[in-house]
Parts: C-alpha cells; structure tokens; sequence
C-alpha cells in the first residue's frame, strides 16, 4: 500500500535543474521521485541530528554528563592498563617467571 503523498513547489537553480535531469534520464528516474527521495534523505538526516542534539540537552539538564577533567582521568587510566598489558605480553615468559 502506498502512502498518501502531496505536491510541493521549490524553486531551484537552472544548473541545479539540467543536472537532475541527467541523473533523470541516467537512472530512467522520473524528476519528481529523485527530488522526493533527496527530500527524504535530507528530512531524515537532519531530523537524526537534531534529536540527538535534543537528547543531549535532555541528558545534560539532568546531570547525565561528565566532566572533561572526569574523561581525561578515565582515558589516561585506560590508556595506562592498556600500556601495562603490552608491556607483560612483550616480556618472555621465562623472564615472567622469575620475576613472580
């Protein structure tokens, strides 16, 4: 079933024009689906960008946010475990032994 639809008007440059008239014709396309699907590409895109910035809003009104300092800790500390991980798995493990 399809969805209802509607007719808009948007006034667009003559270039702007020939060239969705070539991807038109390219990708046997009528002119009005092409314009539509990028309408909806564009609607759903920057509707995503601003509910999330919505929602970061949201979040930060209610305290759910850390500080740069607080991310700062936390990645040099995950920064730290990860150098001390490489550093036993580049040491042999007879040299492991005798220091445990």
């Amino acid at each position: 079933m399809m969805s209802e639809t509607t007719t808009i008007t948007v006034r667009i440059s003559a270039e702007l024009r020939g060239e969705l008239d070539r991807l038109a014709t390219l990708t046997e396309r009528s002119r009005s689906y092409l314009a539509a699907e990028a309408i909806e590409a564009y609607v759903r895109s920057e509707l995503e960008i601003i509910d999330g910035m919505l929602e970061g809003s949201a979040d930060f009104d209610a305290g759910r946010y850390y500080t740069t300092e607080e991310v700062i800790a936390a990645t040099d500390k995950i920064i730290a475990r990860n150098a001390a991980k490489r550093r036993r798995a580049a040491t042999p493990a007879k040299s492991r032994r005798k220091a445990a």
